[in-house]
């Protein structure tokens, strides 16, 4: 008698265990259908701007029209952005650049340049490694640059 019980509890313990990970092993029905876009469908616009919109919409034009702009080959200097900028529909008046050159006249390393929309800033930068951006609040001072800037005053 005293053999039959462990055998006994052995055989329920282990229908547990079998029962538990029948639940664990059974497989997930399938996800139901999706409807995709119809082919005719009109893809996506690109990011547009106007003076409603928010700073991440604001955001994803000034990067779009920036990174394109240099992608494309266009000139890195300060200029060239503000002016590519300006044709996209940007307010030059809020615009901040840095020099081209340095202190001593040289080229500079890297050329940022900045929006000012709304509370935040739209910031890029070009330099030897390309072209980077970001979307930061405007600074303590209600600029979006650190340091000197230029006159954009062409």
């Amino acid at each position: 008698m005293s053999r039959s019980r462990p055998v006994a509890l052995r055989l329920a313990a282990v229908a547990l265990l079998a029962a538990a990970l029948t639940g664990c092993t059974t497989e997930a029905p399938a996800p139901a259908p999706t409807t995709s876009p119809a082919a005719s469908a009109e893809p996506s616009a690109d990011p547009t701007i106007t003076p409603d919109s928010t700073s991440d919409e604001a955001y994803a034009y000034f990067d779009l029209v920036a990174r394109g702009h240099v992608d494309a080959g266009g000139p890195k200097d300060g200029r060239a952005m503000v002016d590519t900028l300006v044709a996209a529909g940007f307010d030059k008046a809020a615009m901040e650049v840095t020099s081209d050159s340095t202190s001593i006249g040289r080229a500079a390393d890297s050329v940022q340049f900045s929006v000012l929309w709304g509370s935040d800033c739209l910031i890029g930068q070009t330099s030897g490694a390309g072209y980077s951006s970001q979307l930061a609040p405007v600074l303590g001072n209600g600029s979006c640059l650190v340091g000197t800037t230029r006159a954009i005053d062409w």
